[in-house]
């Protein structure tokens, strides 16, 4: 995971600062690998740190954030997009299997879609860059 240094020497190479707001919205979001927040919920945990950050702050460091390529914006068809960290390594977006009665978000790390870009390269000429896959079901819980 980066660390606040690598983020604060990200923004500067890239002629932005790291504001003590954007520092709490990343701080939230770092504390927060096991949950997809949504603005309300980053909003909610980023006053509980600094009362006075309003919801416009939080868009305008979320979209900065995902503009560097620092987070990943997911929707999972609930009207919310959900917002978590990207971690160093990842070369792509983790997928998630989605409960239909829950609504549960499970993360699922392995990527299992690498011989399938591969094939896409090859027989189409197509690089692939990233893709997202939710897989809706039942969960164990639900089951």
């Amino acid at each position: 995971m980066k660390t606040f240094q690598d983020i604060d020497t990200v923004l500067k190479e890239l002629g932005y600062r790291m504001t003590t707001p954007r520092k709490v919205v990343y701080h939230v979001l770092c504390e927060s690998t096991d949950f997809h927040l949504n603005v309300n919920d980053i909003l909610k945990r980023s006053q509980e740190i600094k009362p006075d950050i309003g919801t416009s702050t939080v868009y305008r460091a979320l979209l900065l954030f995902e503009k560097l390529n620092l987070i990943y914006k997911t929707e999972f068809d609930d009207g919310f997009a959900r917002y978590e960290i990207k971690k160093r390594l990842e070369a792509h977006g983790h997928h998630h299997l989605i409960c239909e009665k829950c609504g549960s978000v499970t993360e699922l790390r392995e990527d299992l879609l690498d011989r399938l870009e591969q094939e896409i390269e090859r027989t189409k000429n197509f690089v692939v860059k990233d893709h997202k896959v939710k897989i809706y079901g039942i969960c164990k819980k639900c089951r």
